[in-house]
């Protein structure tokens, strides 16, 4: 099973460029807030995860772009987690604007880091039962 979370935004005016649509440098600030979401779904936050001086850096970051999308536009951000991590976690992302067209798709890989060593660890126990219950049902 995969654990997937809707979220949903609207494009601001400052996010589009001369032609009106949106910059494409945006997307990875809507797929963070998708990311966001989704761990809350896990029940585990990021600042959760920084307390216990764990960090979690991007990794890798693709995209594809399939329309534009628009200021005013209800963007409907599907965040994905397909698999159990280990010291890397993939989150999967599909972009649809208000009439359920596919704007985009993406992923990002991050890694657990531990903050004092800088280096990287397994995902911890605590965050993998969590999402275990999201996986398994």
């Amino acid at each position: 099973m995969a654990l997937s979370v809707e979220t949903k935004l609207k494009v601001r005016y400052a996010e589009t460029d001369r032609m009106g649509y949106v910059y494409y440098g945006n997307y990875a600030t809507y797929f963070e807030v998708g990311r966001v979401e989704a761990m809350k779904a896990i029940g585990m936050s990021y600042r959760e995860l920084e307390d216990s001086g764990i960090m979690m850096p991007v990794l890798d970051y693709k995209i594809k772009y399939y329309k534009p999308a628009y200021y005013d536009d209800e963007l409907t951000i599907i965040t994905t987690i397909k698999e159990r991590p280990k010291a890397r976690i993939t989150f999967y992302y599909e972009t649809l604007n208000a009439e359920k067209v596919l704007i985009n798709s993406g992923e990002t890989t991050l890694v657990f880091v531990d903050v004092n060593s800088g280096r990287p660890i397994p995902a911890p126990r605590e965050f993998l039962e969590r999402l275990d219950q999201h996986l398994e049902s």
